[in-house]
């Protein structure tokens, strides 16, 4: 095999998803080049935030079947970041920088393992934290491009949902059409 072509599928083997099983296949003896963990004391410039969102985030209404409630379902909102495993600090320091007035306790999301086990997620669901530094901290650095879009369809359902009208028929319908179309359903 060329050296050239060797290097790049080094390279692409140590990427998030590594080699395809094609490419494993026709190119068994490939081992992914080390890519070292980046160690973050801390993030200290917010718009580096919003535009990492930009790349990598996700903003996300979430309708599951709820049987005691009134109309049968639930409405849950959600912000999360996933990421390689080796950026963990990065993901932890992201719960400091969304307080805008940090107090012992008063953190915000947390960080989760996802399933695979070579990733993992910063997660925000409490309502209260997504009313309260969510969406304040995004309207101070925007965010642009299809992210904004979807950023600003999260900020209408979390309005429904402050004035209760997610507790309706006709919030509920106005909720789900506002999911069918952000992130993947976008146009």
């Amino acid at each position: 095999m060329r050296k050239d072509l060797k290097k790049i599928l080094t390279i692409r083997a140590s990427m998030n998803k590594g080699l395809t099983p094609v490419l494993k296949t026709a190119f068994p003896d490939i081992i992914p080049v080390p890519r070292p963990v980046v160690d973050f004391g801390a993030i200290l410039e917010p718009q580096w935030v919003a535009g990492f969102t930009d790349g990598e985030g996700c903003f996300f209404v979430n309708i599951s079947k709820a049987p005691r409630s009134r109309w049968g379902y639930q409405i849950q909102l959600r912000f999360s970041i996933p990421q390689h495993i080796r950026d963990l600090k990065l993901m932890e320091s992201l719960i400091l920088i969304l307080v805008p007035s940090p107090r012992r306790g008063d953190d915000c999301g947390k960080v989760m393992p996802k399933s695979n086990g070579s990733a993992v997620e910063f997660i925000v669901t409490k309502f209260s934290d997504i009313e309260s530094k969510i969406i304040p901290f995004f309207d101070k650095y925007p965010l642009e491009g299809k992210k904004l879009l979807d950023f600003k369809d999260f900020c209408v359902v979390a309005s429904l949902m402050m004035d209760k009208l997610h507790f309706t028929k006709e919030g509920l319908e106005q909720i789900k059409e506002i999911k069918k179309g952000m992130n993947e359903g976008r146009k």
